[in-house]
């Protein structure tokens, strides 16, 4: 049961897929390009000499047209690909052959790989443009090796590749009417790849120390993997340092962003502190107010009092201290007597006092 489930939504992906990616021999470009065949390309279709016009007319109709592609592919990258995307796309209905040279070859001919050529092969399989992969490439292509393949055209680029003692060696095949051109990505290739990794060695052989190869493995001696190992130390202190700063400066601004919040507050409360205390406490505050009304209701409230020994101010008062002033000066005028009038019942205490005290001393003067 889950195989046919399986089997059905593979059905449903390729019924949805575009149309150019339903044809193939790869099942929708969801396997790998196959390898040729040691004893070549075999086919009951007949297989004829094309022209590079009748291929772009889409002709013949019933095979697609047969390109190959050849190259060392090391390192493959994305000038590797659109290349092969070219070689692909130069005609309507295309069945791209891409070889690839040995080890021994390369080696021979151009220099060592960083690749082998069993990672080299496996590379160009999983590109989605190549449909076959032929192994151990010849380095010069022979009249023999394309009848092999039923190869109708060569795509490379148009510049001339001198090696193996040749001036270029795809100058038959242009002659011969069946070179398709191509154009190289600038800014990208495997001698450019294999520059930057010399250049920044240090920084690459510290990167893998990082990352847990040995220094054998590398090929680094005893010296220099404890340089190498100390700079790491260093720049991770850097690192350490430069993350704590920047922490510290976002600590200090946030403070400082807050203490100048916390300084706004304050100013605006004391400020209104102060208001308040005025309007409460000022000359013409509701406290002075309040103290005002409050004296005045205590002065109408009590009466005055006059302290001892000061002449009072009460009319009542007045009019006894005049009466007791005429009294004295009558009884001076008057002759003596040894006795004298009796007071009033109605004069008050104080008067009859101060009345004896000076009839007293006026007899004292008599005698």
């Amino acid at each position: 049961m889950a195989g046919r489930r399986r089997g059905r939504g593979q059905n449903v992906q390729q019924q949805h897929a575009p149309q150019n990616q339903r044809q193939g021999p790869r099942g929708a470009l969801r396997e790998p390009a196959a390898f040729a065949k040691s004893t070549g390309y075999e086919s009951e279709i007949p297989h004829d000499k094309l022209t590079i016009a009748q291929a772009r007319r889409g002709t013949p109709a019933n095979r697609p047209v047969r390109v190959y592609a050849d190259g060392i592919f090391d390192l493959f990258h994305s000038g590797h690909a659109r290349a092969l995307m070219q070689a692909k796309n130069v005609f309507p209905n295309t069945h791209l052959i891409v070889g690839v040279c040995s080890d021994e070859l390369t080696h021979k001919f151009k220099g060592y790989t960083v690749m082998t050529e069993e990672e080299r092969y496996d590379a160009l399989r999983h590109c989605r443009y190549v449909d076959e992969v032929v192994q151990d490439a010849p380095w010069t292509l022979t009249t023999a090796f394309l009848k092999k393949h039923k190869i109708d055209f060569v795509a490379h680029d148009d510049i001339p590749y001198t090696s193996a003692g040749s001036e270029d060696v795809y100058k038959h095949i242009k002659e011969a009417g069946m070179f398709v051109a191509t154009e190289r990505t600038e800014g990208i290739s495997t001698s450019d790849l294999i520059t930057r990794i010399v250049r920044d060695y240090d920084i690459y052989v510290r990167r893998n120390l990082q990352r847990g190869y040995t220094a054998r493995e590398l090929n680094v001696g005893f010296i220099n993997e404890n340089k190498y190992r100390l700079q790491n130390q260093v720049d991770k202190m850097k690192e350490t340092v430069r993350t704590v700063e920047e922490k510290s400066k976002h600590f200090v601004h946030s403070v400082e962003e807050k203490s100048q919040d916390l300084i706004t507050k304050w100013e605006e409360k004391s400020r209104e502190f102060i208001s308040n205390f005025l309007e409460l406490f000022g000359p013409d505050g509701a406290w002075h107010v309040i103290q005002e009304r409050s004296g005045r209701m205590l002065q109408a409230l009590s009466p005055y009092s006059s302290p001892r020994g000061s002449p009072s101010s009460s009319p009542t008062r007045r009019r006894s201290a005049s009466a007791e002033s005429s009294s004295a000066s009558a009884s001076s005028l008057s002759p003596p007597s040894s006795l004298s009038p009796p007071s009033t019942p109605s004069s008050p205490k104080k008067g009859t006092r101060k009345s004896r005290k000076t009839t007293s001393s006026h007899s004292r003067q008599v005698q």
